[in-house]
């Protein structure tokens, strides 16, 4: 009989600016390092989502951000790992952006989340934000 995967809770950050979506790359030598995701992290013990959100795209990028709202949760099953994946809309206060604990960092258009490899986990969450008309 196998464990199951352990369960991850992360919280990911929509942080609009006009029409564009802050977007950073995954620093290498972590997991999934070298790909694109939505700023964020795990939640810490107690804490919310939309504080999670808050705090992990200040410490990244920062950018001060105030949650807006909740998106459905995503659910999603790696090898070594289960995650679920707390959206949160973000409204951007300031701050143009610092890679603090990133890569690289990108307001982005929807071309440029199409050009960028993203964990399979935000697939759909990108092709959503894609087609809704949010994004030049």
């Amino acid at each position: 009989m196998t464990t199951p995967a352990r369960r991850i809770e992360v919280a990911v950050a929509l942080v609009f600016r006009g029409r564009r979506l802050l977007i950073t790359e995954r620093p290498a030598g972590t997991h999934l390092g070298g790909s694109w995701e939505l700023p964020g992290g795990k939640l810490g013990p107690g804490e919310s989502a939309e504080d999670c959100a808050v705090r992990e795209v200040l410490e990244e990028t920062a950018v001060a951000v105030r949650a807006v709202r909740r998106l459905p949760t995503i659910a999603w099953d790696y090898p070594e790992k289960r995650v679920a994946l707390y959206p949160v809309e973000c409204e951007w206060l300031s701050g143009e952006g610092e890679c603090r604990q990133v890569a690289a960092l990108v307001w982005g258009t929807c071309a440029d989340l199409r050009a960028k490899k993203f964990p399979a986990a935000n697939a759909a969450l990108i092709d959503e934000l894609c087609s809704s008309g949010r994004l030049d």
